[in-house]
């Protein structure tokens, strides 16, 4: 597993590299977002540790700009821990999110469950893995999702959430069980992280977000998917 760090602290980055190394992982190292982007293109990295504030191109606009184009998880690092700048990363398209100063084994513990949710194999052959409801399709083995056959970008955590509806067509899910099964019982972010999921998922996979056709909504209970009629 090759795990990019992005951090123009350097001694910060070097200290998460030799931790991240004594646990067997590759790591690769840049100190502002067009590094990141430039490792990007040279090396297949599997994870990528964003600080926010950097010179030349910030976490946030790099974290953009890889999102155009790669599914790859990222975990976004920060000084501030106001909810509204945690809700901003995983608007520009973050996975998971930690607040500096940040303990070392919770670090570890949020790469192995993103590198984990992210290499998931379903059970039984490959046909079994594509799920089709209305103009919504995913590939579970590919973590590939369409609308109405046009392949959808999404990252590991919107895969993970649509996946679980699709796979429990009209279950309401609350938003604290939503938190539990994807982001795990020790999540300790805002819990309104779950609805800036949502609404990206309506934006990337419904015809009209605004007025979304499975992606639905069950008034003070939860989010579920509408099942075929």
């Amino acid at each position: 597993m090759n795990i990019l760090i992005c951090d123009d602290d350097r001694e910060i980055a070097a200290a998460i590299a030799v931790y991240l190394q004594n646990e067997g992982y590759a790591t690769l190292l840049a100190y502002d977002g067009r590094q990141a982007l430039s490792a990007l293109e040279h090396s297949e990295i599997q994870l990528i540790i964003m600080d926010v504030m950097m010179p030349e191109m910030d976490g946030l606009r790099a974290t953009m700009e890889i999102r155009r184009e790669r599914n790859i998880p990222i975990i976004m690092l920060s000084a501030k821990s106001e909810d509204t700048d945690k809700l901003l990363g995983f608007d520009y398209g973050a996975d998971d999110y930690i607040t500096k100063p940040f303990n070392i084994l919770e670090l570890k513990a949020r790469i192995r469950a993103l590198l984990r949710r992210s290499n998931l194999n379903p059970v039984g052959e490959s046909d079994q893995a594509r799920i089709t409801i209305g103009h919504i399709s995913i590939d579970s083995l590919r973590r590939h999702a369409e609308r109405s056959g046009t392949a959808v970008e999404l990252t590991a955590k919107e895969f993970d959430v649509i996946e679980l509806l699709m796979k429990n067509p009209g279950r309401v899910y609350s938003r604290e069980n939503l938190l539990d099964l994807i982001w795990g019982y020790d999540y300790q972010g805002d819990i309104r992280t779950v609805d800036v999921h949502i609404r990206r998922l309506r934006e990337k996979l419904e015809p009209e977000p605004a007025n979304p056709a499975r992606i639905l909504t069950k008034w003070g209970v939860g989010y579920y998917l509408k099942a075929e009629e």
